[in-house]
C-alpha cells in the first residue's frame, strides 16, 4: 500500500509517504499564508519521487481554517487525478508521541478553548469548546500528558507539538472517514444578517 499523508493544521505543516517500511518517509516546512507554496512544493517532490498514492490521508483539524481547507482540496483534486482512496483523520490523533493516552488544547477564539482527549490515536473526547475554568476542570482529570501547538497561557503546562504527517501514516486506519471529507469545524459560521432588508416595490407600468 502506498500511502500520502498531509497535515496543515498547525503553524509547522507536513507531508509524508510510506510504502512497505516501517519507517515513512516525510518533510516539514512552515505553514502560514506567508508560506503557503512551501506544502505544493513538497507534494511536488514527493510526487515526482515516489508515484501515485493507493491512499491519501489528510489531517481535518482543528487548527487553521485556511491551511485544513488547503489539504482537503489538494488531497480531493490529487484523488481525482489518481484514483487513491481518500482518508480524513482528526489532526489531534497525530501529534508525534509516544504516549497512547494524552490530551491536545488550543486556542478557539472569542474566550473560548478546545479540548480532546486522545487514546490510542481516536477521539476519546471531543475535540470540545470549552470556558477557561470547564477547561482546567478536564486537564485536571487527565493523568497523561497535554500538547498544544502553540503557547497557552491559560493552560501552562501544555507541551508544544505539531501534528505529523508521519504519525498519521502509521495509524490503524479501520473506522476513519472516507470521504466526502470535511474540516472539524468548532462552532458554527459566524454570520452577522443586516437588521432589515429593504422592500422591493413591484414596478409601475
Amino acid at each position: 500500500m502506498k500511502i500520502l499523508a498531509m497535515e496543515l493544521s498547525s503553524p509547522r505543516g507536513s507531508v509524508a509517504w510510506r510504502e512497505n517500511a516501517p519507517a515513512p518517509f516525510g518533510r516539514e516546512f512552515a505553514n502560514d499564508r506567508k508560506h503557503s507554496g512551501a506544502f505544493f512544493e513538497e507534494l511536488r517532490v514527493i510526487t515526482e519521487r515516489f508515484g501515485k498514492p493507493d491512499r491519501i490521508i489528510v489531517g481535518l483539524g482543528p487548527g487553521s481554517y485556511a491551511g485544513t481547507r488547503i489539504a482537503i482540496a489538494a488531497a480531493i483534486g490529487l484523488g481525482a487525478a489518481t484514483g487513491a482512496e481518500l482518508l480524513g483523520v482528526p489532526s489531534i490523533c497525530g501529534i508525534p508521541t509516544s504516549e497512547n493516552d494524552y490530551a491536545v488544547v488550543g486556542d478557539a477564539r472569542r474566550h473560548a478553548f478546545f479540548f480532546a482527549h486522545i487514546r490510542d490515536r481516536r477521539c476519546a473526547a471531543g475535540p470540545l469548546l470549552c470556558t477557561p475554568p470547564e477547561l482546567k476542570r478536564r486537564i485536571g482529570e487527565m493523568r497523561g500528558p497535554v500538547f498544544a501547538s502553540e503557547l497557552t497561557p491559560t493552560v501552562p503546562q501544555a507541551v508544544i507539538a505539531y501534528p505529523s504527517a508521519v504519525v498519521l501514516t502509521l495509524i490503524d486506519l479501520h473506522s476513519f472517514s472516507a470521504e466526502p471529507l470535511e474540516p472539524i469545524y468548532l462552532r458554527e459560521p459566524h454570520i452577522t444578517l443586516p437588521k432589515s432588508l429593504p422592500q422591493l416595490r413591484a414596478p409601475t407600468l
